[in-house]
């Protein structure tokens, strides 16, 4: 009896071992080859910047000062820019003025 227990639990513990081999995740290159005027080359692809590249990007300092421009302030300047916020300043016909802009894509106003 003794015997065919230690078996079994030999058997398990064999099954347990194998089964926690098989579970780790692959470590699989994302490797593409491209053809070209320029012959092979090898293009390594980024994932997650493939699927959250848009969503990073944010107001930049010139599409800032475009924004600005575009509701009216002259000569407008950065002034400060942050993780959440863009704040530009400039002239408007009432004397100096300040917008911020929310430091995502399309700068919108706060």
């Amino acid at each position: 009896m003794f015997r065919m227990v230690s078996k079994f639990g030999l058997a398990a513990a064999l099954s347990v071992a194998t089964c926690s081999v098989f579970a780790t995740p692959a470590a699989a290159q994302d490797v593409e080859l491209r053809i070209g005027p320029n012959g092979v080359r090898p293009v390594i692809r980024d994932r997650d910047r493939d699927r959250y590249g848009d969503r990073d990007r944010g107001c930049s300092p010139g599409e800032a000062r475009a924004a600005a421009r575009d509701e009216g302030l002259r000569r407008p300047e950065v002034v400060r820019v942050t993780s959440r916020s863009v704040t530009v300043e400039g002239m408007t016909r009432s004397g100096p003025d300040r917008i911020t802009f929310a430091n995502r894509r399309g700068c919108p106003i706060i």
